[in-house]
């Protein structure tokens, strides 16, 4: 799924408009009839609701929508109260076709002073029309009023399209912003749901489809997709009856160190679990019992050192290769980073220390071969990259990061984004709080490297690897709960993920 910017939304907008066609209002109406349903449904609303419904409604086309919704609920006998928020005496043609058709049924009550605004109750449940995605400035005056006093009365809020006060495609550091519990968004998402600063304002998303052209979204361009299901399934590669363990290409992990093989046991265990057909690990000599003993299924090969990776094995074999999961920095294994990326031709994962390793040693990096796989967490990508005011320009940061380094990138996140080499940003849609555990990254590493040695192209080994790993977790907290698990937990439940689409 794309994600837009304001203006290229509002340019959807009107090409559905023109070639559908169908008047500006009646794409209002069409939207706000799929909201009034969705909201009928989710707070099971009906004539004997004793619950109030208020609806603040600005006097652009997001207002426009509220009144729509707030006609709709009255002609099913769902007691709603209408306020609008006067911030302007000017109004868009469409919300004044609403406020007329409203009026046939009932009278709207108008806010232009901070006395205006009604005594509001935790009970309450509010519906957000002030401002849509085309804000570009902070809240002030009476329209800002009303947002502090929505957000101070504890009430269930939920935003129509976007929250009001949240820019669609930028950060706003002013904190008056509707607070939502809920926001149903209109056939896209919308960037500002996946910046971290805006988690505060948006408990919880969903999308509805309103029936803007399909060939209107394919000629807008972006650099910006969120990934769903069904794209990955368009990706997935079925296993063929006559393939066998040389089909799925032979990978070797590099991990470990001292006090530090958990990291490796998850990475080796995610792979093999992920379609690895044959898989080594390359390890330091004192876990040789370790990693045969907890992994049959899996080769082994030792470091001539006891404790920490020191030289490279002979690299050829291998389909693809994976380093990084408990490794450490000490001097030996950075000296062993060096001579690896002397010999290292095919895309390969670089995780966990040996992001740390090229951020100590940044010349490593034009070492990479092209289209190798890296995945940082936040601290890690701020090793390598640089600091970043926000996320967003952390994002930009990863854009450029990956078409100067010819890299492909997972920073790892809420909606972990996996950029390509030409600055194009996929946002997953899977994953939960849950998977903010130990280890977690160390499997991810796994998968994706396992789906790399199997044969697919890098950026499909991510963006797959990335969606499976985040389904997993999902099915690991339905079983388990967020708290209770663990990495461990992720693995134990790839199986789930895989049936979703085998």
């Amino acid at each position: 799924m794309k994600i837009l910017s304001a203006k290229q939304t509002r340019f959807l907008d009107n090409y559905t408009i023109e070639h559908e066609p169908i008047l500006s209002i009646d794409l209002m109406e069409r939207a706000s009839e799929r909201f009034t349903n969705w909201l009928i449904k989710k707070y099971n609303l009906t004539e004997k609701s004793q619950r109030k419904i208020r609806i603040f409604a600005g006097v652009g086309n997001n207002g426009g929508d509220g009144l729509a919704v707030a006609r709709m609920l009255l002609q099913w006998s769902i007691n709603a109260e209408t306020f609008i928020v006067r911030f302007s005496d000017k109004a868009s043609e469409d919300f004044k076709t609403n406020e007329a058709r409203l009026g046939k049924i009932d009278e709207p009550m108008s806010i232009y002073t901070i006395g205006g605004i009604p005594d509001l109750h935790k009970d309450d449940l509010i519906i957000d029309a002030i401002f849509g995605s085309g804000l570009s400035r902070p809240l002030k005056g009476i329209a800002a009023d009303v947002v502090s006093k929505i957000n101070a009365s504890e009430a269930t809020v939920v935003s129509i399209d976007i929250p009001s006060g949240l820019y669609c495609d930028d950060i706003n550091d002013d904190e008056i912003k509707i607070e939502a519990d809920e926001v149903l968004s209109f056939q896209l998402p919308k960037l500002a749901f996946l910046l971290v600063e805006n988690e505060r304002y948006i408990k919880n998303w969903e999308l509805t489809d309103i029936g803007l052209l399909a060939e209107g979204i394919e000629k807008t361009e972006s650099n910006y997709y969120y990934l769903n299901k069904e794209f990955i399934a368009s990706k997935f590669k079925s296993r063929g009856r006559f393939s066998h363990k040389g089909t799925y290409g032979h990978l070797l992990i590099m991990a470990g160190s001292k006090g530090k093989f958990g990291a490796a046991q998850l990475s080796i265990k995610a792979a093999l679990k992920s379609g690895a057909g044959l898989l080594t690990a390359f390890v330091p000599a004192c876990a040789f019992e370790i990693i045969q003993i907890a992994i049959p299924e899996a080769m082994c090969l030792t470091d001539i050192h006891q404790e920490v990776l020191t030289e490279v094995p002979d690299i050829e074999s291998y389909k693809a290769l994976a380093i990084g999961p408990g490794i450490g920095t000490s001097m030996q294994t950075r000296k062993m980073m060096k001579t690896l990326l002397e010999k290292l031709e095919r895309p390969s994962v670089f995780d966990a220390d040996a992001l740390n390793i090229l951020a100590k040693e940044p010349d490593l990096l034009k070492k990479l071969p092209a289209n190798s796989i890296l995945t940082p967490h936040p601290k890690e990508f701020e090793r390598l990259a640089g600091k970043s005011k926000n996320s967003l320009e952390q994002i930009q940061k990863l854009q450029k990061f990956c078409e100067e380094n010819q890299v492909v990138t997972v920073l790892k996140g809420a909606y972990t984004a996996i950029c390509n080499t030409d600055g194009t940003v996929y946002f997953n849609s899977t994953g939960n709080p849950g998977m903010a555990t130990g280890g977690s990254g160390d499997v991810l590493t796994g998968i994706i490297a396992a789906l790399l040695s199997s044969g697919y192209e890098p950026y499909d080994a991510a963006r797959i690897g990335v969606y499976l790993h985040g389904m997993a977790g999902d099915f690991a907290a339905k079983e388990l709960s967020m708290t209770a698990m663990s990495a461990g937990d992720i693995i134990a439940n790839l199986g789930k993920a895989y049936l979703e689409f085998e």
